[in-house]
């Protein structure tokens, strides 16, 4: 398993090869011997898994947690083909504003780690695109924030017709949640990721 840490700091993309024959294929998206020597600590506790069945042209994101307690995530895609999407949203993070976009597919040869506070979103690119969490918190309706994702800002290039839900169209723009107080403070980030191991 090959761990790139990304642009966002703290984020991680792990590669690891998928096996496959006349029966058909095998894949390890998480290792997390790996993941511990590359985070220098262990995954944390897993509190919750969650998957989601999209279809293609349906955008699922920018979400995240408040904290706290905020939520850290692993995610790869079990079936289909996304672009998956990773935003620092913390503000006073080195990195705040940066993103990074990968493909992902159902071959589930990547996975991704995602510190608490990092905004994640993805975009299917086929029908019954299935995405996998791990999650190391519950959801917590009232602590969960998301942003407009044709916000110029973000800086994507999405196609004009997105299917997004009701909450996503709401959503506000990344100006409009940092004069609001709704984007995460990287210190408090940091403290509860140090926490949860």
């Amino acid at each position: 398993m090959k761990a790139r840490r990304l642009s966002v700091a703290g984020a991680l993309e792990f590669e690891t090869p998928s096996f496959g024959d006349d029966r058909g294929g095998f894949a390890t998206p998480l290792d997390t011997e790996v993941l511990a020597a590359e985070l220098g600590h262990p995954l944390f506790p897993v509190a919750q898994g969650a998957m989601s069945r999209s279809r293609q042209g349906v955008f699922r994101g920018v979400h995240y947690t408040m904290p706290p307690p905020g939520r850290a995530k692993y995610v790869w895609c079990a079936h289909g083909r996304c672009l998956d999407i990773v935003w620092d949203v913390r503000v006073g993070s080195p990195t705040f504003g940066a993103h990074e976009v990968l493909e992902l597919d159902g071959s589930a040869e990547r996975g991704l780690y995602l510190p608490i506070g990092v905004a994640h979103a993805f975009l299917a690119l086929e029908d019954d695109t299935v995405m996998t969490y791990l999650l190391s918190g519950g959801y917590l309706p009232e602590r969960e924030r998301a942003l407009d994702p044709r916000d110029p800002a973000l800086g994507l290039d999405l196609p004009a017709a997105l299917v997004l839900s009701e909450r996503d169209t709401a959503a506000p723009t990344l100006a409009a949640a940092l004069e609001r107080d709704l984007l995460p403070r990287y210190a408090d980030c940091l403290a509860l990721e140090n926490a949860l191991t």
